[in-house]
């Protein structure tokens, strides 16, 4: 009996040491705080749009609705065979519907408060858009407008607009080189501060950007995208975290 008693007191003292052990570490562990480091990648890239949006809109004014459209279908042609004889194809060309509006001719009083109005004929504006991927050949029909308007063609020139149509795969290659911006700054500051760097805990998209290249142009929280340049400067963020060893 008395040897099953000291084997039993022996057995609880191991197991009491083991668990003291267990929570002095658990609770060491637990105050112990992670070490994480946190940067930020950054890619910037150059790039020349292939796509050229321009739109211009023409007006005619005529005393009766039918007339207004006769009128309009008129120069719309006219317009059209211009396009085409400087060498835009019909599928790069699209006319809208047309926009009717009523004119008036009011009268005033002394108050500045119309006292009558006279109704001065149907006004109908219509829109003309060209997609384009011969960017060039867009940019120089655009300076040339001024023909259509010696045909009599009241027409206005909107600036030309330039877009990228590979922009969804530039982005996935400047995602790349900025995750792999990041990584190289978290090795640099782990060793410069005597540390190793360990695996990846957490790593986010910044703020897509597009602006004009060489310019001033601001930088927007919420993503710029520049359309009135053709040449333009992408860049891209991606913010990550990785633990130290």
């Amino acid at each position: 009996m008395k040897s099953e008693r000291i084997i039993s007191i022996t057995i609880f003292s191991i197991a009491f040491i083991v668990a003291m052990a267990i929570a002095g570490n658990a609770f060491k562990n637990r105050n112990e705080k992670t070490q994480v480091i946190s940067v930020t990648g950054m890619s910037e890239r150059n790039f020349e749009s292939d796509l050229i949006v321009w739109q211009s809109q023409f007006t005619v004014k005529r005393s009766t609705l039918t007339e207004a459209y006769a009128e309009l279908k008129k120069q719309s042609e006219t317009t059209r065979q211009f396009l085409i004889s400087k060498g835009v194809s019909k599928e790069e060309i699209t006319f809208a519907a047309a926009d009717i509006n009523k004119d008036y001719i009011y009268t005033y009083g002394p108050n500045g408060n119309i006292t009558s109005s006279t109704f001065d004929g149907y006004k109908l504006t219509q829109n003309v858009k060209i997609n384009s991927k011969n960017v060039e050949k867009i940019e120089t029909i655009s300076r040339e407008i001024t023909e259509l308007i010696n045909q009599g063609i009241e027409i206005t020139s909107m600036a030309p607009e330039y877009y990228y149509t590979k922009l969804a795969d530039l982005k996935i290659e400047m995602l790349a080189e900025s995750a792999k911006d990041a990584f190289t700054r978290a090795e640099t500051m782990a060793h410069n501060g005597d540390g190793k760097l360990g695996k990846l805990v957490n790593s986010s998209m910044g703020v897509f950007q597009i602006v004009a290249q060489n310019s001033s142009e601001d930088y927007s929280w919420g993503g710029s995208f520049n359309t009135s340049s053709k040449q333009k400067t992408a860049t891209v963020t991606v913010k990550s975290q990785y633990l130290l060893k």
